[in-house]
């Protein structure tokens, strides 16, 4: 089995400094659907892995969290595309929690729910915290220069190995090739 782990806000859609919040303020990234769709043409399982600390903070209600991501489920299934599992941290940073990136709670969950060796598994990430977290489960980090990523680019620090792409439609070509 080959499965690839995407974060979501940044990689998939639009990002935003005050979070999204509603399925209105949902919007994919030109390309993104159809490069998962792909993905999952050349025999890819795909898994998000996304902190959503707006719960924690009241911005947002598991409602609102399974509405947006009902959107883009629906999005995705009209390009032929699939999201086989979406794996959230619900707690802002202070909570210390082992599940929000950077730290690999998330990941590692995923590894067991496909009952998958993480080590070279893609994470395609545009934070600097998905790209640590990758780099903590031995899987194979992959910055994408949507959402956040030349921030994340510019700031460097990146772990060892990280692969950097233009977007998620950049990035799936590669890893279907």
């Amino acid at each position: 089995m080959k499965l690839v782990i995407l974060d979501r806000d940044g990689v998939i859609n639009v990002d935003s400094d005050r979070f999204i919040k509603t399925p209105e303020e949902w919007r994919a990234i030109p390309g993104s659907l159809e490069a998962i769709a792909r993905l999952n043409q050349q025999g890819f399982r795909v898994a998000v892995a996304t902190n959503q600390s707006g719960i924690s903070r009241g911005l947002l209600d598991m409602a609102a969290f399974n509405a947006i991501n009902e959107k883009m489920t629906r999005q995705l299934a009209h390009v032929g595309g699939r999201i086989d599992a979406i794996f959230f941290c619900p707690h802002a940073a202070d909570a210390h929690c082992e599940c929000r990136k950077p730290k690999p709670g998330m990941l590692l969950e995923i590894g067991k729910r496909f009952n998958a060796d993480l080590r070279d598994v893609p994470v395609v990430g545009d934070a600097l915290r998905d790209l640590q977290a990758a780099s903590a489960v031995q899987a194979r980090p992959m910055l994408v220069l949507t959402g956040k990523g030349r921030l994340t680019l510019k700031e460097g620090g990146l772990p060892s190995g990280t692969a950097t792409f233009e977007d998620l439609t950049a990035a799936a070509e590669r890893l279907a090739s």
